[in-house]
């Protein structure tokens, strides 16, 4: 089902909310890289876009380069408002374009040093539109190994399903099999890695996910922290 679909209207405690989580996971996950590679330096930095530009927020980014345990792991959040979303930005959902929007999340990008040990992406984010009025929770996690083994693919696998498990029996099958598609490779005629989990639209309007902003926030969570885990 579109997220443009009507749903039930969030507001700043529940924004605030996910921005919490966003920030303290940023601070997790650079914490840990930066303890996995203690001798490399992580750069931090924040950056901010006053009120008046196209794009209004702030953010901030931990990189790790040319370390021991990384070639480069980066992990961002950021935070961006506009007054109207471009209608470029808004072909899936052609009804929002105009709207007033506000994005923000935390991603992170993982490549290591030893060809051994397998590139990781991860992504948590929220979007909502008309002040709250329409929103919807995206991201994922997946793993990418140059030397594949068995026994990790085993273990990434099982630990997506027991994040997926508490919102409902289906719902680590849907997103499995959303990111095997989203990371399908037609030039090569694969899938792009071992694959993991991957969600957009998720709001209490979306089939098979639906129970509210607390619900689909908890899944989110539970995605963000067992990436970390994992």
């Amino acid at each position: 089902m579109s997220a443009t679909a009507r749903v039930t209207p969030i507001g700043e405690h529940e924004i605030a909310a996910a921005r919490s989580y966003f920030i303290e996971l940023h601070a997790r996950l650079s914490d840990a890289w930066a303890s996995l590679d203690p001798g490399a330096p992580q750069r931090r930095d924040e950056w901010h876009r006053p009120a008046g530009d196209a794009l209004s927020g702030n953010g901030r980014l931990s990189v790790i380069e040319h370390g021991t345990t990384f070639d480069r792991a980066g992990v961002a959040f950021s935070d961006v408002s506009g007054a109207k979303l471009p209608a470029a930005a808004s072909e899936r959902h052609t009804g929002l374009a105009g709207q007033p929007f506000r994005a923000m999340g935390t991603s992170v990008v993982v490549h290591p040093a030893n060809p051994y040990v397998p590139t990781s992406h991860a992504n948590v984010r929220l979007f909502t539109a008309r002040g709250g009025e329409t929103w919807w929770f995206g991201g994922g996690f997946d793993l990418t190994p140059v030397y594949p083994f068995d026994e990790d693919a085993r273990a990434w696998h099982q630990a997506a399903k027991a994040a997926c498990d508490p919102a409902g029996p289906t719902v680590y099958a849907t997103l499995k099999e959303a990111c095997d598609r989203y990371f399908y490779l037609p030039h090569r005629g694969e899938t792009r890695g071992i694959g993991g989990l991957f969600a957009d639209d998720l709001n209490d309007a979306t089939e098979g996910h639906g129970g509210g902003f607390e619900h689909c926030f908890a899944l989110i969570r539970r995605i963000g922290d067992t990436y970390l885990s994992s």
